[in-house]
């Protein structure tokens, strides 16, 4: 049996999005460059049409790879008790240094530091779960050991 896929709504919908411009566009896009490429003569010894091959083969494999995702895509759903990081909850905290940092809790698939989005499977990520605002937690993080104290939970 495969393993869930947490997602949230919009990562749902943005993966099916991506899922039917690849089968859709890109899909013909390559089609077409196969076709011209095809035309060059020899395939032996063309370049048009090994590149076009390739890249119809990569979007083949991200479309399987997306099916696979959205076959076992589990919606992470708000059901956590107010005020205590769960899947799906915004948390600001800052460590001690006093920087402070907003970050959701996702699955991994749509974990994205530079977006604000951590994984609930990362160190700092699976130390908040459960937690509450005003709570000062120690994380065991690559770099060391980092103090965070939650402000708000929402």
């Amino acid at each position: 049996m495969a393993e869930e896929v947490l997602l949230t709504k919009e990562g749902k919908e943005e993966l099916e999005k991506r899922l039917e411009y690849l089968k859709v566009v890109k899909r013909a896009e390559i089609t077409e460059r196969i076709k011209t490429a095809r035309e060059f003569g020899d395939l032996s010894e063309n370049a048009e049409y090994d590149a076009a091959k390739n890249e119809q083969a990569m979007i083949e494999g991200e479309i399987v790879e997306i099916e696979t995702k959205l076959k076992y895509a589990v919606i992470i759903k708000d059901t956590a008790k107010k005020g205590t990081v769960s899947l799906g909850s915004k948390v600001d905290f800052v460590d001690g240094d006093g920087v402070s940092y907003t970050y959701e809790i996702v699955g991994t698939t749509e974990s994205d530091v530079e977006q604000g989005r951590i994984s609930n499977e990362s160190p700092i990520g699976n130390a908040l779960l459960g937690r509450k605002a005003n709570e000062t937690i120690n994380v065991v993080v690559p770099a060391g050991i980092v103090t965070l104290t939650i402000k708000k939970v929402y």
